[in-house]
């Protein structure tokens, strides 16, 4: 019969996704299972660079007076030796008074062109005027976000890596809210996953890094000698990681730097998120896909492959939210109409559907089960139990209900990240949940006048 056709078909067309389904997820599992692996030290260095940390800014005034004071004030470092950049980028509230009124050198950019509405331009107009400082330069510039904190050690740790010959890292990310709502643990819990153990991973293999923006080291050096800050689009912080690997400059985990953002408090939030981080991954990837799979066979560095396989789980993420529920629910419902007698049959028997059925369902729950045991349950206990401290939370215990929902949250994830892969990239201004701003710096303000 032809829907007996149209089943093997379908099926032999599920056995080619399930594969390429496998393929990056084995990836993913690799990370897990070397669990075990040291973290990446290093040494200690007596030689101290000059630092500039950079903050682009629109309208932050809700928090860019306590990021900058937390900066300038906790980090253990010497004090004369960095500096704090804030680019007040379009800025309608007092975000530069506050920014300067905690201790930050402000730089006014103002650009009325509505497609330039994003973090890249900014970040160029900073980046170009700090290399263009002559008399006492600065050898790397770090790039933090306007809601970010820093643990204490985050500038010596990062100089250790600098004098080792470091030219671009990452930290670690943790987050200031984790324990505020199930949605920023749940997305605290994923970023930190690619923080203990995929870039902890690719440390310790000599792979490439994923450097992300928030806390990204790059040296004055390879600023300077790849023409400055040459990104300009939504995803900018990941294009410019892959640039730098196209120039011969490998990204780095600097693991003891913790950076801790604020992270989506609410669906809406988190949808935003990962719509922009689909749309934009998207942009991105089309025009250079071909050309990493072609760097991984002319120079054989498996830091073009992993990127691939790590970054194509966003295009995946379609047939996670389409081909595989639609599958099932047809694969089910065709098994069950004749594995139960209620189709004519012509290629196989009923009891051959039967048998299908029932061995499909114990195969599918099996695979399931595991896949929200490993990636879910387990990974999450993990990191709770060693990471807590690290991840922003004050016990183990403010975190185990992140345990317990994690695996519905990465398939919200999925959700989300396949809306976006269909949309077209725009960038939004993020709800800040946390912070300290006009009232902290006002306070200071009357205590200096009385």
């Amino acid at each position: 019969m032809w829907y007996e056709i149209l089943y093997r078909v379908l099926s032999i067309i599920n056995y080619i996704v399930l594969l390429l389904i496998a393929i990056p997820l084995a990836l993913q599992v690799f990370y897990i299972l070397l669990f075990f692996l040291p973290k990446k030290t290093w040494k200690k260095s007596e030689k101290k660079a000059r630092i500039a940390y950079l903050i682009p800014a629109n309208n932050e005034g809700s928090v860019i007076y306590g990021t900058v004071k937390s900066i300038l004030e906790k980090q253990d470092y010497p004090k004369e030796l960095f500096d704090v950049f804030v680019v007040a980028h379009n800025c309608t509230d007092k975000t530069a008074y506050l920014a300067e009124k905690a201790g930050a050198k402000v730089l006014v950019y103002n650009d009325s062109d509505p497609t330039h509405a994003m973090a890249a331009y900014p970040l160029n107009f900073g980046i170009n005027h700090i290399l263009s400082i002559e008399d006492n330069p600065y050898e790397m510039i770090i790039r933090v976000d306007a809601d970010n904190h820093l643990n204490d050690e985050y500038s010596s740790r990062m100089n250790d890596a600098y004098q080792s010959g470091v030219d671009f890292a990452r930290p670690y990310e943790g987050a200031i809210n984790a324990t505020q709502s199930f949605f920023t643990k749940a997305c605290t819990m994923f970023y930190v996953f690619d923080s203990r153990f995929g870039s902890r991973v690719r440390e310790r293999f000599h792979l490439a890094a994923h450097v992300n923006g928030s806390g990204a080291m790059m040296s004055a050096r390879m600023l300077r000698a790849t023409g400055g800050y040459d990104c300009f689009s939504i995803s900018e912080d990941a294009e410019y990681f892959i640039n730098r690997l196209f120039d011969g400059y490998k990204g780095h985990f600097v693991e003891d730097a913790v950076i801790y953002e604020d992270m989506p408090s609410s669906l809406k939030d988190t949808y935003n998120r990962n719509k922009r981080i689909g749309s934009g991954s998207v942009s991105l990837l089309k025009p250079k896909f071909a050309k990493m799979f072609g760097k991984f066979f002319t120079t054989g560095n498996f830091s073009y492959l992993e990127i691939c396989l790590t970054y194509i789980f966003v295009f995946l993420t379609v047939i996670l939210a389409t081909w595989l529920p639609l599958f099932y629910i047809y694969n089910f419902l065709f098994l069950a109409f004749a594995g139960y007698g209620k189709l004519p049959l012509s290629l196989y028997t009923q009891q051959h559907y039967f048998n299908i059925l029932w061995g499909t369902v114990i195969i599918l729950g099996g695979v399931l089960v595991g896949l929200f045991v490993l990636f879910g349950w387990l990974q999450a206990l993990f990191l709770v139990l060693t990471d807590y401290k690290k991840i922003g939370a004050q016990n183990r215990r403010s975190l185990l209900t992140a345990v317990l929902f994690f695996p519905l949250f990465l398939i919200l994830y999925s959700i989300t990240i396949c809306m976006g892969t269909m949309s077209k990239p725009t960038w939004g201004k993020a709800k800040r949940s946390t912070g300290t701003g006009e009232e902290e710096a006002d306070e200071k303000q009357d205590k200096d006048d009385t």
